[in-house]
């Protein structure tokens, strides 16, 4: 199991940080570097993943900021249109069925 470093503890408060297998979680630790990573996070991120599962995670998963979609979208070279999270909400301008 390949361990993540200490310094991004602080990004996965909410799990048992010392069981997180970046092999196993990958998508996961993606995710929560591109949308709430730091400098040395990123670098980090750059350094462990390529370029190709960054754009996968980023176009096919919904729930990054606005901000950071959009950044990312620049950064990795992917069109905002092809970015799943900055798409409108698919049930916007759905009719109701039931009238009451």
């Amino acid at each position: 199991m390949k361990k993540i470093p200490n310094f991004l503890k602080s990004y996965f408060w909410d799990i048992q940080f010392q069981k997180l297998d970046i092999k196993k979680r990958r998508i996961f630790v993606l995710k929560r570097i591109l949308n709430e990573g730091n400098e040395k996070a990123v670098a980090w991120m750059f350094e462990t993943f390529d370029k190709s599962e960054m754009r996968n995670v980023l176009s096919h998963l919904r729930g990054f900021s606005k901000k950071s979609a959009n950044y990312w979208a620049l950064i990795l070279g992917i069109p905002s249109e092809e970015v799943l999270c900055l798409k409108k909400h698919s049930l916007k301008g759905v009719k109701k069925f039931w009238p009451y």
